[in-house]
């Protein structure tokens, strides 16, 4: 990538913090032993380093360490907790209560298990993104074994309201997951004010490596049950078997501890505002979520009359996106917009432009100049 290049791609994924990676190092060389391996000191240390990071980790979401299950990352997290529970509760029911903006590790997964005889009940939200209430409670069943809802969407920034959605979960005796992936690290993130009994996260979304996540399982009130999904050795307590990444742990551990700070978000939510602001002197558009609560790095746009991919070829040297990385090489309109009630077009003519640690408000104001000039020309080009 040239060095002119600006990047606002942050919600796909964040580059390693450089003292993420200093304390990961060790781990692919001196300290390379399996976390497994018990009866040396090369395993010893580790299991350690696994331990420590496994309470770095808890302490970012406000919990404790045995309630943490280490992954491959959100996919998998988001994998585990959903069909663990189905396996483990089918003998209460099959039914299964989501939110139509989520992501596509959930929705696909929940795709999957229809065919394994989950009957699934998906509520469509305002243009908000919030559900309403009242459909909330009338999809629970008394055979319904989990309600799913993201806690910020990774497209829009919403932060959901998902207290009061795990409150109408719980009074009906269903369990509550949360994708937590994109607002650890730029909200604070406690499992008992959301009212989780499952949470997912990844580390590469707050400077930690890719390839490592967690799924928190709540242990009591209600002591939650899943059935694993990978077999093999019986490793986290024969609740996700595999030999340990104990470099990406270690490293998740450190980011963790170092994004539980939250020390650079009233500063980058002052550079969104900057650069929604430039937008809106000279140009037509309009903010999604913008009335509700939303992650503060996170800006949702939707330039009328202009297909992002268009913008996107007159941008070449900006990074961003049209919605979540992992359906970004798809041409179908973001699934999230439709089902708030946005209709193809606007679907069609939406990107996500998400700031981090290392931008600057130079980068915002040199960005927001050239969007401007873009959305201009195509708009003339077009009209």
């Amino acid at each position: 990538m040239a060095l002119h290049s600006i990047y606002l791609d942050y919600n796909a994924t964040t580059p390693v913090a450089d003292e993420v990676l200093e304390y990961m190092l060790p781990y692919f060389s001196r300290k390379f032993g399996n976390a497994a391996s018990s009866l040396h000191s090369f395993g010893w240390e580790a299991k350690e380093a696994v331990e420590i990071a496994r309470e770095q980790t808890a302490a970012l979401i406000g919990t404790t360490a045995e309630q943490i299950v280490f992954t491959s990352g959100a996919t998998e997290s988001i994998n585990l907790a959903i069909k663990g529970v189905f396996e483990a509760y089918r003998s209460k029911g099959k039914h299964i209560v989501s939110l139509a903006t989520e992501h596509k590790a959930v929705v696909d997964t929940l795709d999957y298990l229809q065919t394994k005889g989950a009957e699934i009940t998906v509520i469509n939200t305002g243009r908000d993104g919030i559900p309403d209430p009242d459909e909330l409670k009338e999809a629970i069943r008394p055979d319904t074994i989990l309600v799913c809802a993201m806690l910020a969407n990774n497209e829009t920034g919403l932060i959901l309201p998902v207290k009061d959605i795990a409150e109408i979960a719980h009074g009906k005796g269903s369990l509550f997951f949360t994708d937590a992936t994109q607002a650890c690290g730029k909200i604070k993130v406690s499992v008992d004010e959301a009212g989780a009994d499952l949470l997912a996260l990844s580390a590469h979304k707050f400077y930690g490596p890719k390839g490592t996540g967690a799924l928190f399982i709540r242990r009591k009130n209600p002591r939650v049950s899943i059935l694993p999904q990978l077999h093999g050795g019986g490793h986290e307590n024969g609740r996700r078997s595999g030999t340990l990444n104990v470099p990406g742990i270690a490293g998740m551990g450190k980011a963790a501890e170092v994004a539980s700070a939250l020390s650079d978000q009233s500063r980058i939510k002052s550079l969104r505002d900057i650069f929604e602001a430039e937008l809106k002197k000279l140009l037509s558009v309009k903010i999604t979520c913008e009335s509700v609560d939303r992650l503060p790095n996170t800006s949702h746009i939707i330039f009328k009359g202009i297909k992002t991919d268009r913008l996107i070829s007159a941008l070449p040297k900006l990074a961003f996106s049209t919605g979540s990385a992992c359906s970004s090489a798809l041409s179908e309109p973001s699934h999230v917009l439709l089902a708030m009630g946005f209709s193809e077009e606007e679907a069609y003519s939406s990107a996500r432009f998400s700031f981090g640690s290392a931008t600057t408000e130079k980068e915002i104001l040199i960005a927001s100049n050239d969007i401007i000039n873009a959305v201009t020309k195509l708009r003339q080009h077009f009209s």
